[in-house]
């Protein structure tokens, strides 16, 4: 397979081509505009091997991308590039609009010029992959509801709106079109390789950094928590194993709340990196002392869930971290990766970026 990845310089989409270059045998290309979240820094593993290739391209840009297509010739796209941070997009939706929705319609159609000039046979084997969010159903009100494939969209953010816009798009394109789409939608990720605003790493940078750890409103939302390299193994079975029109929710099984997250990255941090207290006479102090409940943010959804058990029962996929394992990793390449967040932090990671224009 030659599988092109759209953001593959961004969390999500690093962790895809990182699985595929060291656990697979297909070809990737990569393709990303590197805009702040897309970092070439963490797909340094991989970065040499005569089986990847990057692009510098604007998924927004037709021209571009049929250039892509003419010269890579994938048999399958699995699209990630996205903005994904809530709070910017209250801040400023337009961007969002922009990538989310306009850019995965010019993605689209670039796709369907490729695929309606494919063989017969090329164009029966061809798949196009759209990664989304839990967000798209907005949240649950009981305890025990769970997000399955037919719940109904109901986003609450500017960003949960694009993407429910952009999920939309792909299903039209394959009921008008005949578009050979899989769609799947994934419940909160965390790992290395995040970059510093997403709740976790920011958590653990504060701390590391004695800084105030801001919790929105009294931080009893609930979120169920993926760990990327679990979500990459997914999404590879997906676009290799999937049934062409389906969708598939990608969970962790891991449900907690987010004030529970944070005391559980302090008691992590207390561990690893026991802070002593001038004064205290060597007796150490927690980092969950740092902890600060800020006012909430607008349209905040309180409870995210997803029931994982069709993509468990179709392809046998289950997460192999739980979330004690998994944060555990997590808190402890933090630690061990000073360099790469550090040049995040700096901005020192997008100076001198080399990219292939096509």
């Amino acid at each position: 397979m030659r599988i092109l990845v759209t953001g593959g310089a961004g969390f999500i989409g690093s962790a895809v081509v990182r699985h595929l270059i060291q656990n697979t045998q297909y070809e990737v290309a990569n393709l990303d505009k590197l805009t702040y979240a897309g970092n070439l820094e963490s797909l340094v593993s991989v970065s040499d091997s005569p089986r990847y290739r990057f692009h510098l391209v604007d998924i927004c840009d037709g021209a571009a991308l049929d250039a892509v297509f003419a010269a890579f010739k994938p048999t399958a796209v699995m699209h990630l590039a996205a903005e994904s941070h809530v709070d910017r997009s209250i801040d400023g939706p337009a961007d969002f609009i922009q990538t989310n929705i306009v850019g995965t319609y010019s993605l689209l159609e670039a796709v369907r010029r490729y695929w309606n000039a494919l063989l017969a046979d090329e164009k029966g084997s061809f798949r196009f992959h759209h990664i989304s969010t839990d967000e798209v159903y907005g949240d649950l009100d009981g305890t025990d509801d769970l997000f399955t494939e037919t719940t109904p969209y109901a986003p609450s953010s500017p960003y949960s709106a694009s993407k429910a816009g952009s999920d939309h798009l792909v299903r039209a394109w394959q009921r008008t079109y005949g578009l050979p789409v899989l769609v799947t939608n994934c419940s909160n990720n965390y790992g290395p390789f995040h970059f510093p605003e997403k709740l976790i790493p920011h958590m653990i940078l504060n701390a590391v950094h004695g800084k105030p750890l801001p919790v929105y409103g009294d931080g009893s939302q609930i979120r169920d928590w993926l760990f990327v390299e679990d979500h990459a193994r997914a999404l590879v079975e997906v676009v290799t194993k999937g049934k062409v029109g389906e969708t598939y929710n990608i969970g962790g099984h891991n449900e907690k709340r987010n004030l529970e997250v944070v005391e559980i990255i302090c008691e992590l941090l207390d561990e690893f990196v026991p802070v002593t207290a001038e004064g205290d006479r060597g007796q150490t102090r927690s980092y969950k002392e740092l902890i600060t409940f800020v006012q909430d943010r607008p349209g905040h959804d309180r409870r995210y869930a997803i029931d994982a058990s069709k993509i468990e029962r179709e392809l046998g996929w289950k997460p192999q971290e739980t979330f004690e394992s998994g944060i555990r990793k997590t808190v402890q390449w933090y630690l061990d990766n000073r360099e790469w967040w550090q040049r995040v932090l700096s901005g020192d990671y997008r100076l001198g970026r080399l990219g292939e224009q096509v």
